[in-house]
């Protein structure tokens, strides 16, 4: 069992805005790199599908963690829907990028130079999570396992949050170098798609606030992205470019 040195409430809540901070600022440095190689493309996005993205995420983000815990929220008094959700955050920007699409008349993926820079914004962003301890909702169930963490509890838990950062770099690596038909938006999806996957398996070593049928609330937000997502990988691997 490795011991992790509990930081203190505010100090994991800094901690945690700062990595949060990095992670969008890299993710769009990475997003604008790409697109600088593609000008068409950027001219393609347009305003309002940046603006539908923005809204589209920032709802998502709350109100998925509002789902994730409804009954605690609401016997607080709680409706400001605190709390945030990656799952939440991508499902709801790529919502609200298909809406302003569809308002503008953009019928092209804008999601090909997307999929990199969202991996890695959420692999910097889990390392917050990870130094937060128990102080952010993302730590693991309680293991035996060797590689168990206590988090200031004495109580070795699976390290969840590290668990997600190994997936979506090594899915990254993957995606990069995974020869694929050439389609638009494929890439994007099949991230999309694995990441939501890994969200519904990887949430059974998380505790739950609450189950229906076995799946907690972000769970079933997962298996309605995955039918959505797996859905558009069929549509985009079949059409041609």
């Amino acid at each position: 069992m490795s011991h992790f040195f509990p930081l203190s409430a505010s100090k994991a809540h800094f901690v945690h805005l700062i990595l949060e901070t990095l992670a969008f600022a890299v993710g769009g440095w990475l997003w604008r790199r790409s697109r600088r190689s593609s000008p068409e493309k950027l001219e393609s996005l347009g305003f309002p599908v940046i603006v539908g993205c923005l809204f589209g995420a920032g709802t998502g983000n709350k109100l998925v963690a509002w789902i994730q815990e409804p009954v605690a929220l609401w016997h607080a008094g709680v409706v400001t829907l605190p709390g945030q959700s990656m799952v939440g955050g991508l499902l709801g920007g790529w919502i609200g990028v298909e809406i302003a699409k569809r308002i503008k008349g953009v019928h092209r993926s804008t999601g090909d130079d997307f999929w990199f820079p969202m991996l890695v914004g959420i692999a910097i962003g889990r390392l917050g999570c990870f130094l937060s301890g128990l102080h952010e909702a993302t730590y693991g169930l309680p293991t035996a396992l060797p590689w168990g963490v206590d988090l200031g509890d004495g109580i070795p838990r699976h390290p969840a949050p590290l668990y997600e950062i190994a997936f979506v770099l090594g899915l990254a690596a993957l995606l990069t170098r995974l020869r694929l038909p050439e389609r638009e938006g494929l890439r994007f999806r099949l991230a999309a798609g694995a990441y939501l996957g890994w969200r519904l398996g990887v949430e059974f070593l998380k505790p739950a606030p609450w189950t229906a049928l076995g799946l907690s609330g972000i769970q079933w937000v997962c298996v309605a992205g995955l039918f959505w997502a797996a859905t558009e990988i069929v549509k985009t691997w079949r059409s041609a470019r």
